[in-house]
């Protein structure tokens, strides 16, 4: 897959670095001489020192070519831009990183394709790691309404039950469990032990509920 990333600060780096390492074919532009000296440094992958709002910035990067243009810079007006003169390309998959969540309705209306706010994610996940303290681990799923979990089983109620007993029910399942180290598929007759690492797949309106019951 040939992707095009502008932006060479913290997120468009460690979006390029994470493509290439899994066999991508990235180019990166960055119009900061500071950032763009570092990405070439870092990436083993094709840096631009240009303006992707810039046709011939996009051309050189081969924008013609690309299935997915990734528009990552912190200026929203700037990102915002560049998705609306690389549609004329044709690119399968345009993506647009915006930091107001008031801009949201202005990058959806010229037809970009997914919008992300790394700031608000990143931000939303930590404020559900501390307020659900007993939750190892999360992943929130589709559009909100589901989250997997990783909790240490330790309520005395589950301890000793089969996971037949507890799971699956309307607000969740046990997706998986840890084990000597290993992952297991859940069977109805394993039995659950205290300090049993298992997966949840559940309802965020239920997480409250599927957490008390699961722990302490």
């Amino acid at each position: 897959m040939y992707v095009v990333i502008m932006g060479g600060g913290r997120v468009g780096l460690a979006l390029a670095s994470s493509l290439v390492s899994v066999g991508n074919d990235v180019t990166l532009i960055e119009n900061n001489l500071d950032l763009c000296s570092n990405a070439a440094s870092e990436l083993d992958a094709m840096v631009i020192c240009g303006n992707g709002t810039d046709i011939k910035t996009l051309k050189e990067a081969n924008i013609a070519d690309a299935d997915v243009f990734v528009a990552a810079t912190g200026n929203d007006e700037a990102n915002l831009l560049s998705c609306i003169l690389v549609k004329d390309y044709k690119i399968p998959k345009v993506i647009a990183r915006v930091s107001n969540p008031d801009h949201d309705d202005a990058f959806r209306k010229v037809g970009i394709d997914v919008v992300v706010s790394p700031e608000l994610t990143a931000a939303g996940y930590l404020e559900k790691l501390i307020t659900r303290p007993k939750i190892a681990d999360l992943i929130v799923i589709g559009k909100g309404n589901a989250e997997l979990l990783d909790i240490s089983v330790n309520n005395k109620k589950v301890i000793g039950k089969k996971i037949g007993e507890v799971s699956p029910t309307d607000n969740y399942i046990i997706a998986a469990i840890y084990k000597n180290g290993e992952i297991k598929i859940p069977k109805e007759g394993m039995m659950l032990k205290e300090g049993d690492k298992i997966s949840i797949l559940a309802k965020t309106h239920a997480i409250k509920e599927v957490t008390k019951k699961f722990t302490q």
